[in-house]
């Protein structure tokens, strides 16, 4: 569960983010490239050995790129087959979207504004002009309260797209 937003990302959105992992240009996403991701959004749990048993080979095309994220993702939905430890699995979520909330809440202050969300963005290699506009347009999509920032149960409903 290691990509920020699970349920926003567009095909575009998608194509940009596997080039950007794609840090030497070969058209393939390395483990070490994956693990990057990984470790630029705190999540470095996964060894090069587990992440090569997880995606099953050594780098990936776009296609593999999007198949991983789209499984990723069902699994994030709860579409997941193996529902007999639901509450486990939903306990471990709730867990990874703490641990992402906090990345993003660069002054711990308990909420994600434009500008930290951007910060981050820049931090990931993932931002650009275009981006800057569509920090303020997530927040404003998601913050129910109108306040211009989003608190966690917000930031959860971004992650998971559901509406508050």
């Amino acid at each position: 569960m290691f990509f920020v937003n699970m349920s926003l990302l567009s095909p575009i959105d998608l194509q940009r983010i596997f080039k950007k992992l794609d840090m030497n240009g070969d058209g393939f996403v390395s483990l070490e490239e994956l693990n990057w991701l990984l470790q630029k959004i705190g999540n470095s749990q996964f060894s090069l050995e587990e992440l090569e048993s997880l995606v099953g080979k050594s780098s990936l095309d776009f296609n593999e790129f999007s198949f991983f994220y789209n499984s990723i993702s069902k699994e994030i939905k709860g579409e997941s087959s193996d529902d007999n430890d639901g509450d486990d699995t939903k306990e471990e979520l709730e867990k990874d979207l703490v641990k992402t909330f906090e990345v993003f809440d660069l002054d711990g202050d308990g909420f994600i504004t434009s500008q930290e969300l951007e910060s981050v963005l820049k931090r990931l290699g993932f931002w650009d002009e275009r981006s800057c506009k569509d920090c303020r347009s997530m927040i404003f999509l998601y913050d129910t309260n109108l306040d211009g920032r989003l608190d966690f149960e917000e930031f959860k409903n971004m992650m998971l797209l559901t509406t508050a």
